[in-house]
Order: structure tokens, then sequence, then C-alpha cells
């Protein structure tokens, strides 16, 4: 068994559609009796093992990232201008490793560990929905290799 796998039985994990392992840990209840109200907000853990990414992907709503376990998770988001940030969730924070890194609504992000597996999490305001969810098309006219 890989390191990390064990942790995908013990939490209940279950394969996310942009890639890793997941499950939803939280929902806020929702204040609203108005058919389709969405919750204030919703927490999930979220593994990658070494070799797995989180797909480009952008949600409508604020995302708040938390490490856990593990090696450090790399964290690149696609800033407004087209220019990646490159952020690294972890626990050293001398090297520069942060704790919590916050996601605004719409930037695109993706994600991947930087050694044998992340257990990371993600706090959603207002909670996650999959039809608030967008993964990056692939480009369908890469460039040519000249």
């Amino acid at each position: 068994m890989r390191p990390g796998e064990e942790l995908i039985a013990r939490l209940r994990l279950e394969p996310h559609p942009e890639g890793g392992w997941y499950r939803r840990t939280w929902v806020a209840p929702t204040d609203s009796e108005a058919p389709g109200a969405r919750p204030a907000g919703s927490a999930i853990y979220y593994l990658l093992l070494e070799g797995e990414v989180s797909a480009a992907h952008r949600i409508d709503a604020t995302e708040l990232w938390h490490f856990y376990a593990g090696d450090p998770l790399e964290l690149t988001c696609e800033q407004r201008e087209g220019s990646p940030m490159r952020t690294v969730l972890g626990p050293d924070f001398a090297a520069g490793q942060v704790p919590q890194f916050v996601v605004e609504a719409g930037v695109w992000q993706s994600a991947r560990p930087l050694g044998r597996f992340s257990l990371v999490g993600a706090t959603v305001t207002p909670a996650f929905r999959f039809d608030g969810f967008e993964m990056r098309r692939p480009d369908p006219d890469p460039p040519q290799a000249r």
C-alpha cells in the first residue's frame, strides 16, 4: 500500500471529478426555506497521492484551503491577468509554507502533492455546489512542435 492510501479507507474518501479523493464533512444549515437556497458554507477532506493532480478548475465561491498531514501541497492559482501564482501549503513556515490559503471565487486553480501524499481540507462559502464547479477544457488546438 502506498503512503496515504490507508487514509482513503479510514476517512471514507471517494474519487473526486478533478482528481484525488474527497469527502464532504460539513454543510451549514440553510437559513432560508426558499427552494434551492444555498447553505452559508461547506467543508471537505481532500487527498492527493503522489502522481495525482487536481485538474485546473474554478468554483463560484470563495475557498479556504487548510493543510492537515503528509507532504506539502503546491497550489497554483491563475491571476486575473493570466500569470500563475504558486503557494505551498505545509508545516515548514521557515521555508515559506503556509497552513491556510484563500482562493477567491472564479479563480482557476490546480494542486499537486510535493511528495508521497498531501491531506488538506477546503472550506467553501457559500457552500460548494457542483453546478458552480467548472473544469478547464483542454486546448483543442495546442501549439505545434517546431
